[in-house]
């Protein structure tokens, strides 16, 4: 039944070859168990019930990507979208958590009235190459830089506004311990590398007399401290369509960029398109809408699906054996919690670093591409903004290419855009 149902012998793999996969995926994605909470908990939300919500809502995501779509791609709250809920809407527009939740509520909504509608596949043509490509590496320097300013590797400073932190500071030489091992383990190609560095950082740490030993191992879920705590009043006010953009302007192209390179490794795309691509996006509407209700931010496939691939998974069953992992991770939120900021420091810079790699995609010797692409990636981290990165891109965009006669380039939703943003500029400049 196992085989008829996931096509086992159509794919050429087998239950232990799928099981392998899984556990591959699951060890190189399990960092997000440790490094969610930590980013959400800077917002105000309570770190167990971030644990529950992380792990469930990647259960249940994973699991309808693989009984559904049948493919072995895993999801999870993703890593540049947790820092969106955190640092952007939480922090810098002081939009209570609960609020910022019930928004990612309606960006899952969206996203499955889009995918539905296949509005989402036409979104996704329209937007320039350029700017895909620039916001996921504006996106991994925004990580990249929160991560050191959680290593206090990088601290403010009123002549420079940044400056190098101090290096006789404990929670610093722990930091640059961490992400150097990191780096070794990845270089090595070490499976679950990000993992291991972020417990040898906090174990490091630890035995420095700088963090504590977790009060337990296992625990039963603390769910109640998150779960539907959205507050959908809260939501409707002067900035919900920028922050509801951005949440699902990210994903959008987080998702899609993920589902085609794990494809072309896994060589599951057919005459340059991906099969059955419709229920592979439902996926992360469903986990999404299932992450905002048990209190966690946005859920994408990941980029970690890679290397279970690489392992041997070709179908959804490596999918059930991840799910059925994150379920029995549930069960272990104090030692998720016991995790110092400082020690998720490696994971952030790496994953960062990891996002970079579309910068070799944009069209550097055309200037009418070169130019957005730049300001995008400029302005995401130097704002402190994903959302305002994406913005001046598009602005900056459109500008260039009438400045270049090059009109028939900009498509219609980018001009709607355009002028959404200025409009936005010019109201908050009068306000």
């Amino acid at each position: 039944m196992i085989d008829r149902y996931f096509k086992l012998a159509e794919n050429g793999t087998s239950v232990k070859q799928e099981m392998l996969g899984g556990l591959t995926t699951f060890v190189t994605m399990a960092y997000i168990i440790v490094v969610n909470p930590q980013i959400l908990a800077q917002a105000g939300m309570p770190p167990e019930g971030v644990v529950f919500a992380t792990c469930i809502s990647a259960a249940a995501a994973t699991l309808v990507m693989g009984l559904y779509a049948n493919y072995p791609i895993a999801l999870a709250p993703g890593m540049s979208l947790n820092a969106y809920f955190t640092y952007a809407v939480c922090l810098n527009m002081h939009v209570p958590w609960q609020t910022a939740l019930a928004v990612v509520f309606f960006s899952g909504v969206l996203f499955l009235l889009l995918t539905v509608t296949r509005v989402r596949e036409r979104i996704v043509n329209d937007i320039p190459d350029c700017l895909k490509h620039s916001t996921a590496t504006g996106i991994g320097m925004f990580i990249a830089f929160v991560g050191l300013r959680n290593a206090k590797l990088v601290v403010a400073n009123p002549a420079t506004f940044v400056g190098l932190g101090s290096f006789s500071d404990k929670e610093v030489q722990t930091a640059c311990f961490g992400i150097a091992l990191t780096i070794v383990l990845m270089a090595r190609k070490v499976k679950g590398g990000i993992l291991i560095g972020v417990f040898g950082t906090t174990l490091l740490g630890i035995l420095r007399g700088i963090s504590h030993w977790p009060a337990a191992i296992l625990s039963l879920p603390h769910p109640s401290s998150t779960f539907l705590k959205l507050d959908f009043r809260g939501a409707i006010h002067l900035g919900f369509l920028e922050i509801l953009f951005a949440f699902l302007f990210v994903d959008l192209f987080d998702n899609v960029g993920t589902l085609v390179g794990v494809c072309e490794q896994g060589g599951f795309i057919k005459n340059g398109k991906i099969p059955r691509v419709g229920r592979v996006l439902v996926a992360d509407g469903v986990g999404t809408l299932f992450g905002s209700l048990t209190g966690t931010s946005t859920v994408t496939s990941y980029i970690e699906s890679v290397a279970g691939v690489a392992a041997g998974a070709r179908t959804g069953l490596s999918n059930v054996a991840v799910a059925g992992l994150f379920l029995i991770a549930t069960f272990c939120s104090p030692l998720a919690t016991a995790i110092p900021a400082y020690a998720t420091a490696p994971a952030l810079v790496l994953v960062g670093a990891l996002m970079t790699q579309s910068i070799s995609q944009i069209d550097w010797s055309e200037f009418s591409e070169a130019v957005p692409a730049f300001i995008t990636m400029l302005a995401t981290p130097l704002t402190f903004s994903i959302a305002t990165g994406l913005s001046l891109g598009l602005i900056s965009y459109t500008v260039v290419k009438i400045g270049a006669g090059k009109f028939r380039e900009i498509t219609a939703l980018v001009w709607i855009l355009t002028a959404l943003f200025i409009l936005r500029y010019i109201y908050l400049a009068v306000a």
